[in-house]
């Protein structure tokens, strides 16, 4: 069984910045994905080996960053937007190449 504890997420202001972290109990490749309220899931960014890939619309502003030695990923988000406000979730590719386990979700809300 996989533990992702995810945290970091909050209010902030446009154009400020916040940086969330996932943490494993082992070393998996780890997307990042957000849900807004009353939109589909979405893609951020992941980070998969020398890999990382982003979302056009983040592209730029954020950054996707490891720590092996804690088993963490980090989201470092900044120039935040209004529509950036999301529940944000990080997820492990343990087996094969679909996402097996998700973290609890941290609440991002950027105001104008």
């Amino acid at each position: 069984q996989v533990q992702l504890v995810e945290s970091g997420g909050g209010l902030v202001q446009a154009g400020g910045s916040l940086r969330l972290s996932c943490t494993a109990s082992g070393r998996y490749a780890t997307g990042w994905f957000r849900r807004a309220p009353g939109k589909e899931r979405e893609f951020v960014g992941s980070w998969s080996g020398y890999t990382v890939a982003y979302s056009d619309s983040v592209k730029g502003r954020f950054t996707i960053s490891r720590d092996n030695a804690k088993n963490t990923v980090y989201l470092q988000m900044n120039r935040l937007r209004p529509e950036d406000t999301a529940v944000y979730y990080c997820a492990v590719k343990v087996v094969g190449a679909q996402y097996d386990y998700w973290g609890q979700g941290t609440q991002v809300t950027v105001s104008s």
